[in-house]
């Protein structure tokens, strides 16, 4: 058994570590609350924003448009967001999972990373990594994914990449967090059930022409996928931090009383040693 000695160094090193991870758990809190406010008014918008361009474009028949049709070269950019810190449980490594354990290989994928975490990951695993960008996770801006989303466009309509992917963690609700793979470009059409009841074969007029209205909606859209992304992605990373550190100040809790039963323990034990070692010189004495 340890000593009293090392059981009272170990709870002591526990306990300051309980504290830690409580302060954490408090300012994580405080955060998903602004976070999640934000996630939650924007939400609506951005389903909207990709529903309604998918239909559209559904509707639309064969537009001969290069942000509508897959590269024939050039690699599959993937946008992954992650965190700058740690100690969120296994946000930051499902996100990753989504590219390293999905059906895009290695060889075919570039990796446009916002948050250090999923930088460091990808170019440990030997990723191309075409962008980095650390800051853009710590306040997402509208601004911020619009110069990254003309960036993505003219190296999609140059060719250097054929297709454009987000990986993100979608924020349900408190603690519910879901790490999502959304195709941007070329757009997948997908009839939706409402959409099958309508009339099928709905011409689908564009004013102005095609090309220009698509050049127009087609930046906001994918535009609005990255910033929605974003914002739900830093309510995910606070809702999953504060139910690791919630986590660990429990397990903490639970570590300290067993460390103060073994305590109480050794301490009877030296107790009663010592009572016997006295009893046993006092008869030695008579």
């Amino acid at each position: 058994m340890a000593s009293m000695r090392d059981i009272k160094r170990r709870k002591s090193s526990i306990q300051s570590t309980q504290q830690i991870t409580k302060a954490m758990k408090l300012v994580s809190t405080v955060k998903l609350q602004r976070a999640k406010t934000r996630a939650e008014q924007s939400k609506s918008y951005f389903k909207c924003m990709y529903d309604t361009v998918t239909s559209i474009l559904a509707k639309a028949g064969t537009i001969d448009h290069p942000y509508l049709k897959a590269g024939e070269s050039g690699k599959k950019a993937v946008i992954v967001i992650t965190s700058n810190r740690g100690l969120a449980g296994g946000y930051n490594s499902n996100v990753v999972k989504l590219v390293t354990k999905g059906e895009l290989k290695k060889d075919d994928v570039a990796i446009y990373a916002l948050g250090r975490k999923g930088k460091d990951t990808f170019a440990r695993y030997g990723y191309d990594i075409r962008l980095e960008n650390d800051e853009i996770v710590e306040n997402p801006s509208y601004s911020d994914a619009m110069k990254l989303s003309q960036t993505l466009l003219d190296a999609y309509a140059a060719g250097e990449i054929s297709e454009i992917y987000l990986a993100y963690t979608a924020f349900k609700n408190t603690v519910v967090h879901e790490p999502t793979l959304l195709k941007l470009l070329p757009v997948e059409l997908e009839q939706n059930e409402n959409e099958e009841q309508r009339e099928p074969g709905t011409p689908m007029n564009f004013e102005p022409e095609d090309e220009e209205a698509l050049n127009m909606i087609i930046p906001k859209y994918v535009t609005s996928l990255i910033f929605g992304g974003l914002v739900e992605a830093v309510a995910s990373e606070n809702g999953a931090r504060m139910q690791a550190m919630d986590s660990a100040t429990s397990n903490a809790e639970d570590m300290i009383s067993h460390l103060s039963l073994q305590y109480n323990r050794a301490r009877q034990g030296s107790i009663t040693q010592e009572l016997t070692e006295i009893i046993a010189g006092a008869n030695a004495i008579n």
